[in-house]
């Protein structure tokens, strides 16, 4: 008789649900200081966006909370386009401040992420825990296109290799 390997019959999945906190992790925000207080100057910010080639800081206030963003956009039409000294104007006054921002929750999905981007056309998100008390991090829309082509080559080489008989099930090596 002969056996049958372990996971024949089992169901095709694209993989397992790619969270916002697991975009967040590979996110180049993991690995920067993406906050900046709200009382710094635009032009602080700036240079942060330069420095770190990123579009969007996380405001906080002086207790380190996080209470806004601050994104190139926001600069670029409330500071540069109506020639406002960027040393003078203060972040907390050209931000978008809470509650009038899209937060993730660290479990939403890529497609709840992506879907609360386009519902506003924002590059950024914040990310929070669970209950929306602690912020975790940031996330773009470049992350998020980096995941859907990772996951999207996945499944193409598991078709691929199944197709010229490398694996006789997916998920084979």
């Amino acid at each position: 008789m002969q056996r049958l390997a372990p996971n024949i019959g089992r169901r095709f999945s694209t993989a397992t649900a790619i969270s916002a906190f697991n975009v967040f992790e590979k996110s180049c925000y993991h690995k920067v200081d993406f906050k900046i207080n709200q009382n710094a100057s635009a032009q602080e910010g700036v240079i942060r966006f330069s420095a770190f080639n990123i579009g969007c800081l996380a405001v906080t206030n002086d207790e380190n909370k996080v209470v806004g963003v601050f994104s190139e956009g926001d600069f670029i039409n409330k500071v540069a386009s109506v020639r406002k000294d960027s040393e003078n104007v203060k972040i907390k006054d050209v931000c978008t401040m809470s509650p009038n921002i899209i937060i993730a929750k660290k479990s939403d999905t890529l497609d709840e992420c992506m879907r609360k981007m386009m519902i506003k056309n924002l590059r950024h998100l914040l990310v929070v825990d669970d209950d929306n008390e602690n912020f975790i991090g940031m996330i773009s829309i470049r992350d998020l296109i980096k995941e859907v082509n990772r996951k999207n080559h996945d499944i193409i080489t598991k078709l691929s290799d199944f197709k010229i008989g490398k694996g006789a099930y997916f998920g084979s090596e």
